[in-house]
């Protein structure tokens, strides 16, 4: 019987669930999920779960917030006041593009609205699933060989 090894192009489905159980993604969803193993197209701890499977094969793999999308950082969560936002409706809960400026170049980057005050609207700038522990039930569907590589 054949397994994943590194290297592997594979083809798996499966559910991203947080703690509550709550579904924040799934192959039902997206369409299966086809990657090469070391290509970092998902997190390391995810690959990880998937070495050693065999088609047909379904695993529970629980990743940490350190392996996922990280700790939440209180740094990244900003009071701003209300003008920066002009006319636009805006409410706690709402996901915004805000430009935020890096080594000297200007970024758009996703928010969370997660209060408003007055004048004062506290944005985070963490990933809305960061210091999640994320459950992942995977079933590999496929292993293929990685395609040959151009000369």
């Amino acid at each position: 019987m054949q397994c994943v090894k590194q290297n592997d192009c594979v083809t798996v489905i499966y559910e991203g669930l947080l703690q509550s159980g709550e579904v924040f993604e799934s192959s039902d969803d997206t369409g299966p999920l086809s990657f090469q193993l070391g290509s970092n197209e998902v997190f390391p701890a995810f690959e990880t779960a998937i070495l050693g499977m065999a088609v047909g094969e379904t695993k529970t793999v629980i990743l940490q917030p350190e392996e996922a999308y990280g700790p939440k950082k209180e740094e990244l969560i900003q009071t701003v006041d209300r003008s920066v936002f002009g006319d636009k409706e805006i409410q706690a809960g709402v996901v915004v593009g805000m430009n935020m400026e890096k080594e000297g170049k200007e970024y758009q980057v996703p928010a969370t609205i997660t209060e408003i005050n007055g004048q004062q609207v506290t944005v985070d700038f963490n990933h809305p699933l960061a210091g999640e522990e994320l459950t992942y039930k995977i079933t590999l569907q496929s292993i293929d060989q990685p395609p040959a590589e151009e000369q």
